[in-house]
């Protein structure tokens, strides 16, 4: 029976060569020079440190276009509270992974909603999708492309 998976995933290696280029243009801005201006890189947090909010904000838009242009999606990131620690500003970016139970859920009622000849399961962190034909597989990756969920899709495992 053709079946495939729902997941949500990146590439960390990905993600840290875009923080080491966040970093690099951050150092050599203008509006940076004499700033301890950084990012930090801890499994699937990125923290920002510098000295006013604004610079974390500007530093989120140039994370933000690093990001977009080594193929991470945007919508998988989390922005934290700005918290100022003595001299400098902190603000915690979490980069989400894998589909959430809630998230998982509306697919699958999303599936179930539009009477597609598909059964969905949730499966820890990725939905599995089978039915027996491949059209129908096809049809529900088109609807899910079209619905505007707050997560980044994969289909993967597609299987025949």
């Amino acid at each position: 029976m053709p079946s495939f998976d729902i997941v949500s995933e990146f590439d960390k290696h990905e993600l840290a060569n875009a923080i080491d280029q966040a970093n690099k243009e951050v150092d050599t801005r203008f509006d940076f020079k004499g700033t301890e201006s950084s990012f930090e890189l801890n499994d699937n947090k990125v923290i920002m440190l510098s000295e006013s909010e604004f610079q974390l904000q500007q530093m989120f838009s140039v994370v933000c276009s690093k990001l977009s242009r080594r193929g991470i999606d945007i919508n998988c990131l989390d922005l934290g509270v700005a918290k100022g620690s003595g001299k400098l500003m902190r603000q915690e970016l979490t980069v989400k992974q894998g589909v959430d139970t809630v998230l998982a859920k509306k697919i699958v009622k999303l599936i179930k909603d539009k009477k597609m000849k598909v059964q969905a399961a949730i499966q820890g962190e990725q939905v599995r999708v089978t039915g027996k034909k491949r059209d129908d597989l096809q049809e529900v990756i088109q609807m899910l492309r079209q619905e505007q969920l707050d997560m980044p899709l994969q289909f993967t495992n597609f299987r025949d």
